[in-house]
């Protein structure tokens, strides 16, 4: 399991599995190999929901933006 955090407060958003990890980083770019965080807008989590995004990773990303122009996430796997 992957667990996600709102960047910018630390909170703790919930969990994620291994296959929406790996459709996250498919459609999402990273700065490095070592690169455990995204920002993520409307229209992004719009698109995401278009290219067959699980509905529930993308209510869990919808929920962590609200009423926000864009919020960052980081990611962290669990032990």
């Amino acid at each position: 399991m992957v667990r996600l955090f709102d960047s910018e407060n630390g909170a703790a958003l919930g969990t994620i599995g291994d296959e929406q990890l790996r459709f996250l980083e498919d459609h999402l770019e990273e700065e490095s190999a070592e690169d455990r965080d995204y920002y993520f807008n409307r229209t992004m989590i719009d698109v995401l929901e278009a290219k067959g995004g699980d509905p529930e990773l993308v209510g869990l990303l919808r929920r962590a933006l609200g009423e926000r122009e864009g919020v960052e996430i980081r990611w962290q796997r669990e032990r």
